[in-house]
């Protein structure tokens, strides 16, 4: 257990698998990573943005990633072990945190990993145009995704980081009737004409409060592969576009530096465990 920027963060091994942890931060789930399989994906949006990951490109091609948010860093390493020789660039604000992992979940050195203590919105506009093949986003500032991220000129920083046929990947969590996943549609559709939304059909028939996978493009997106792939997983997930997503975006506008507020609190006890 240690204190880090965000909360209390504690390393928990999985019993069922020899080199295995969970990283908590004040109790919530952060982070799982095996270390002896990388490729072994505990979360199930963890497994949803792998299987954009594995589309982004032909099997095994390296590809240039940037993350923003790093965690224990269980995504970088999925990369790293199915895409060998790709490079991989990671933002984490928390410094201490970032400590915590590299003592203890450390990288193999030839990963091309490289971890930034670094802000998302500074580390995304300060990186080279079309210099991504991915950014993946999964910035959570305690229970919240920072309100600088879920704007229209972040939403352009993140287009103008990525190449033609590159792919935007965030984690959001939010309930029916979903204002701000709605709201991050919205914005994110000003930049980028094809886009799909990943989640559990419980999440999306309003039962239950739950993670959502943005994706968007400027190519045609994988949607039927998509779709296979992600309704074979132990909790199958539906990949929504088109009329769906008009509907989810239905009366709401683009979010403003001006106006731009975190996304929701989770009910207690959505993403704890016991």
């Amino acid at each position: 257990m240690r204190a880090v920027g965000s909360g209390t963060a504690k390393l928990m091994p999985d019993v069922d698998r020899p080199e295995a942890w969970l990283l908590t931060v004040d109790g919530a789930p952060q982070s799982y990573v095996d270390l002896r399989d990388p490729t072994y994906l505990e979360f199930e949006y963890a497994r949803r943005v792998a299987h954009v990951l594995d589309l982004a490109a032909e099997d095994a091609r390296p590809l240039d990633v940037l993350h923003l948010g790093g965690g224990a860093l269980t995504l970088p390493r999925y990369v790293a072990a199915t895409r060998p020789g790709s490079r991989q660039r990671v933002a984490e604000t928390d410094e201490a945190l970032s400590a915590l992992v590299v003592e203890h979940l450390p990288l193999p050195e030839d990963s091309g990993i490289a971890v930034e203590a670094a802000d998302a919105r500074r580390f995304l506009d300060a990186s080279p145009a079309e210099s991504a093949d991915a950014v993946v986003a999964d910035v959570y500032g305690g229970v919240h995704v920072p309100a600088h991220l879920t704007t229209l000129g972040y939403a352009r920083a993140a287009c103008r980081v990525l190449r033609p046929h590159g792919l935007y990947i965030a984690n959001l969590a939010d309930s029916a009737p979903f204002p701000f996943v709605g709201a991050q549609l919205a914005t994110f559709a000003e930049v980028f004409p094809y886009m799909c939304l990943i989640a559990e059909p419980s999440v999306l028939r309003g039962r239950r409060f739950g993670n959502t996978v943005l994706v968007g493009a400027h190519q045609p997106l994988p949607l039927a592969e998509l779709s296979r792939r992600t309704a074979s997983d132990a909790f199958p997930a539906r990949v929504e576009a088109g009329a769906p997503l008009a509907r989810l975006t239905e009366g709401r506008k683009p979010v403003h530096d001006g106006d731009a507020s975190p996304s929701p609190v989770p009910p207690e006890g959505a993403f704890t465990i016991g």
